[in-house]
Formats: C-alpha cells, structure tokens, sequence
C-alpha cells in the first residue's frame, strides 16, 4: 500500500496524483481536504481544513510551514494521518505536498518521496523536508534543473518531464474548415489570479483579427462578461479540445497549467503569478531559458498584444523537451521500486 497526500490548492496537485497512482501496480490511498473526485475508484481518505484567520505561531518559529497551536482542525488532521498509517502500514508515502505531512509520515518510520517544486526552497521548512525524502520527483526535465539546490538532493531525484493527464490523449479530429480568426485561449487556474476582466477586455480591443477565449473567472468577475461581445468567461473540467484548437495560449506559470500546453503542443505566453517561494516565477525562468514558451513577467499593456502573440506564434514547438509523454509512468515506476525495496532491518544488541 502506497499513502498519497494531496494539497488542497488548485486542481493541478490531484490531477498529478490521480494519473501517477493510476500507473502504479501498488494499491494507492490518496489523502486530501478535496472533495473526492468521480473519477477516482481507489481508497480515498477525507482529510478536515485547517485554515485560520488568525493562527498562533503556525511555523513554529519560522521551522514549518502550517503547524498552528491549540488548532482542533489542523490536530484533526494530523491525527486520521497517523491513524491511517497505523492501520494500514504503507510501504511508502508520497507527499504532493506538505512538509508537515511528509515529516509525520517519516517520523512514524515510512518512507517518503517529495513531489519537488521550483523557487526558493532553502527554508528550514522544505529543507527538512526535502532532506528526509528517500527521493524527490522533480516534474521538469533533467536539462533544465533548479538552480541552487545542494548536491545531496540532486543526487535522490528523478526528472520526469512534465505529468499532465493528457499525456498520450489523441488530438481531436479537425473538421477541415478554416477558423474565421485565430483564437487565443486564456486558461486561468483554480488556485486564484490577480487578472483582471478589464485588462482581459483591453488585451482583445487591441487584437481585432484573433478570437479570445477566457477559461476561469478573473478577480473580481465571478463567471461574468468578459469580452466586448458579452461571452462569459467559464470553467471547463475538460479543456482539452479548445486547448488543442487554440493558436495561442494565454495562462500562467503554474506546474499543471503549462504540463497541459505542453502535452497540446500549442504555442503558450506563460505571465507567471504571484506565488510562495517565487514557484512560478521559476517556472517561467526555466521555460524561458529552454526556448520552449513566450514568457513576460507581469501582464503586458494593450498595445503590446499584437506583436506578443505573433511572437508566440511563430515559435517552434520544442515541448517534447518538456514533456516526454510518460511523465506519471516513471514516477509510478520509482514508487513502485522503492515500495518493494526490502525493508532495511536493524539488529539490535543488548549490553
């Protein structure tokens, strides 16, 4: 039995999970505050939130991320992992991803395995947890590694390209017809933006020949209006055929988001957002330095569309660099390897 965390923020953390454990010949349990999803048929565990507006001492003095005192959700929590890992005695736990999670695990004697992230992961929080992990999967190719990190993590990581639960997925037929524009498809996340629908608005006025299609609500919009004509924004579960149709694509610079392009093989301007760590920020600064999207920084003004988007156009798709296909498969291959490793006994000798 293999124990799964998953972070609740965004979609991007499940969708991972969901496709590596479904390339496991292990048994997988995956653990989160999300709601369950339909299309998961494995042992799901419902974990409490443990959100607070005004949370005492939640780092332990800058050492954790999320460790808020005398907190019954976060105790709660805390708790039905430990018993689960009680009960069940995993061979191996993944955390995707929590620190405070992926210590409990090892401290009750598991193995884990860290799903690392980009940016500046040098605080005693992720350095702890990076440094107890049997392993880290680092979600990016091998070429362009994070910068910065220490030679002992480097040497327990394996790059597995991008995981995007399109890898290998057909693209949809074409009907033949030539589109009337070219479309540009803004794909925002869940995990919030800082976007705007009069910027949205403004970024259309300023490309008359190219269609904009908005998949998620901007600050502050809440599904409305987004472009001159009235479409509404809106939110797709599958947003794999308008992704494969687009010309371009507009989204930011989040692990999951741009695995989806990169599994498209569509042309992508990645404006990264404002993250913990600066993840996405690096993200962007790896994407930029492998040729492999348009990047800008923040939101670009009006008048700079016209050329930005040509720009993406015309760049030559190199995200099989990114993006092998078989991501999730030689993630699951190293979790089922170190889920079948003997179990490293030790003699104890009496004095």
């Amino acid at each position: 039995m293999i124990g799964y965390y998953v972070h609740h923020q965004g979609r991007g953390h499940l969708h991972r999970a969901m496709c590596v454990a479904s390339r496991t010949t292990d048994r997988v349990t995956l653990l989160s505050s999300l709601p369950r999803p339909a299309a998961w048929a494995g042992p799901w565990i419902s974990l409490p939130t443990d959100t607070a507006d005004d949370p005492l001492d939640p780092t332990a003095g800058g050492r954790l991320h999320w460790v808020p005192l005398h907190h019954a959700g976060h105790r709660e929590r805390m708790g039905i992992i430990a018993q689960w890992i009680r009960r069940a005695s995993p061979s191996l736990f993944v955390s995707d991803v929590s620190v405070e999670a992926a210590a409990l695990a090892r401290l009750m004697g598991v193995p884990v395995v860290v799903m690392a992230m980009r940016g500046d992961r040098k605080d005693p929080a992720h350095r702890l947890g990076y440094d107890l992990a049997d392993a880290l999967i680092a979600p990016w190719p091998h070429t362009v590694p994070e910068p910065g990190w220490p030679a002992h993590w480097h040497a327990k990581t394996v790059h597995t390209g991008s995981i995007s639960r399109y890898d290998g997925r057909p693209r949809p037929a074409s009907d033949g017809a030539a589109p009337e524009s070219d479309e540009v498809v803004v794909m925002l996340g869940a995990g919030g933006t800082a976007l705007t629908a009069e910027r949205l608005r403004e970024a259309r006025r300023a490309t008359p020949g190219w269609s904009w299609t908005v998949l998620g609500s901007p600050a502050g919009s809440e599904g409305g209006p987004i472009p001159d004509d009235g479409h509404p924004s809106t939110w797709l579960e599958d947003p794999w055929p308008v992704l494969c149709r687009a010309r371009v694509v507009v989204t930011h610079g989040g692990q999951n988001a741009v695995a989806e392009c990169a599994a498209a093989r569509v042309p992508t301007v990645v404006i990264p957002e404002e993250r913990p760590h600066g993840e996405q920020h690096a993200t962007a600064r790896a994407l930029r330095s492998a040729g492999l999207a348009t990047v800008r920084e923040s939101w670009p003004d009006p008048e700079e569309w016209p050329d930005l988007l040509a720009e993406a156009a015309a760049l030559p798709d190199r995200w099989e660099q990114w993006s092998p296909g078989d991501g999730a498969g030689r993630a699951a291959r190293l979790l089922g390897d170190l889920a079948a490793r003997p179990m490293r006994r030790t003699v104890c000798v009496s004095q």
